[in-house]
């Protein structure tokens, strides 16, 4: 929970997992207003990542955000994934260009760049690590994500190397929060999931309708 006005975390509560979101989010968010000790009513808005990520974690936290935001009447905020991820490097030096890559399998990555004064240059994609390489080696900047060690790994030799390689596998929680709180509250949160999911269900299997 992020105090707005006396910019500070009043509590954080941190759960990495690959599944059982919908049973391990009520109880999280128990404790931490159990730690910020306040009540529902002193929310004035939620944040919540909306991608790219996990298509079950994104639909779970997207649609508790929208159930809280309708039981409190509070604005509902999403944040992407490659922004919370860029704004502690940002925050460090916003002079440095900041490349945001999520690894998004078979050769992909999700991607992002942050400019000199946090002007965007490249707004959230999908891209091949090559295509990735060629728009973010232009100069010094710094990398951080799951993909951040697969672009250092291909980055060119003939190019100057990353002045920072940040694995992080997902952002922190209290720059979700920081954003959310500067962000404008208008319309609701929706999935940023930039391409299809790899499951899909098939045509010839399914059970005709009657």
């Amino acid at each position: 929970m992020f105090d707005a006005d006396a910019e500070e975390i009043r509590a954080v509560q941190s759960l990495p997992m690959h599944r059982g979101h919908a049973e391990a989010l009520m109880p999280l968010v128990e404790r931490v207003m159990w730690v910020a000790d306040v009540g529902f009513d002193a929310i004035d808005r939620i944040a919540t990542t909306v991608g790219p990520g996990s298509f079950t974690g994104l639909r779970v936290g997207i649609a508790a955000a929208r159930g809280f935001a309708v039981a409190l009447g509070k604005p509902a905020v999403g944040v992407t994934t490659l922004a919370a991820l860029s704004a502690p490097l940002v925050a460090e030096d916003d002079r440095v260009p900041v490349v945001a890559a999520i690894d998004a399998r078979h050769g992909n990555v999700f991607l992002q760049m942050t400019g000199a004064g946090a002007r965007s240059l490249i707004p959230p994609r999908v891209a091949t690590l090559k295509e990735a390489i060629r728009a973010a080696a232009i100069g010094p900047v710094k990398l951080v994500g799951s993909g951040a060690p697969l672009l250092a790994a291909a980055w060119p030799p003939t190019e100057r190397p990353p002045l920072q390689v940040d694995p992080r596998g997902a952002p922190d929680v209290t720059w979700v929060a920081r954003l959310g709180a500067a962000s404008s509250p208008e319309g609701r949160p929706r999935p940023v999931y930039l391409r299809p999911p790899d499951a899909r269900p098939q045509d010839g299997a399914r059970i005709a309708r009657r």
